[in-house]
This record gives C-alpha cells, structure tokens and sequence, in this order.
C-alpha cells in the first residue's frame, strides 16, 4: 500500500510538472482547442494521481488495487491527451482515450465494492 501511496505522490508531481508545462511553454505552441485538451489531461491526471494515494492509504482490504486502475486510466486517457496536443500521435491512436476514461471508472467502482465489503 506505501508503493501506492509514493507512486501516486509521483503520478502528482508530473501532472503538476506537465501543468507547469503547458502553461509556461505549450501555450505558446498550440491554438486553444489544444490546450484545453492538454488542460483536460492535466485536471484528470492531477485527480487521479490523489485518487491513487487515497487508494493506498484506504484501510479498506483490497481497495489499493483500484490505484493500478487509475494509474492505466492517467497512461491512456491523460497521455493520448497530451500526446495528441503535442501532434507526437497520429490522431487515429486517439482511440485509446476512452479505455483510459473506462480504467479510471472501473477504478472508481473497484473502490466503491470495497468499501461496501
């Protein structure tokens, strides 16, 4: 459960440094529909990244596997975003977006079960 805890104190570090980012350099770069997408990746990377500890610290048996959930959900959907801004993806890998939306609900509802047991 600490391994949780540290790896989303990490996930949270690099979405404040990925925000810091977008913010201070990519703003510059990319029109604005493209940042929102960037920002868009920012805000539910950040989230998750604190659902992640939360997981780790939950007392609740079984409840730290949801943060794997929510890390995949951060790679896919926060990372096709950022990818995608960035016009390092082509725009057809774009798909990949809503199984990271999906990895960040089952995530959710892997807590919510838990919690319930």
């Amino acid at each position: 459960m600490r391994d949780m805890v540290a790896l989303g104190a990490l996930m949270a570090f690099l979405g404040v440094a990925l925000g810091a980012f977008g913010a201070h350099g990519l703003s510059r770069r990319v029109d604005s529909e493209s940042m929102k997408t960037f920002n868009t990746g920012v805000q539910y990377h950040l989230v998750h990244a604190l659902a992640m500890v939360l997981a780790g610290s939950l007392v609740v048996p079984g409840a730290a596997l949801a943060g794997w959930f929510f890390l995949a959900g951060i790679v896919l959907f926060s990372g096709s975003l950022y990818g995608l801004t960035v016009k390092r993806l082509p725009r057809a890998l774009g798909i990949v977006t809503p199984l990271g939306g999906l990895g960040f609900l089952i995530g959710w509802a892997w807590v919510f079960v838990q919690a319930l047991r």
